[in-house]
């Protein structure tokens, strides 16, 4: 079983390189799940509730710009 970090590291750098994509995707997922639980947790504590006020009143007095388009 390996106990640290520095183990990890030497054992992806003894993979193929497929399989390091693969793991890389693997770890991509679970770091978007991460997040995504992090975030409802949030939305539902009220913790954004101050920032998404202010991101609203922002909005309506015009101090926001549209985000570019992949045209541009």
């Amino acid at each position: 079983c390996m106990s640290s970090l520095q183990e990890i590291e030497q054992a992806i750098d003894k993979l193929p390189k497929d399989e390091v994509y693969v793991l890389g995707e693997w770890l991509q997922k679970r770091l978007d799940e991460e997040w995504d639980t992090q975030f409802e947790k949030d939305v539902a504590s009220g913790r954004l509730n101050e920032a998404g006020q202010e991101a609203i009143t922002e909005y309506r007095s015009g101090n926001t710009k549209d985000f570019p388009s992949d045209a541009e």
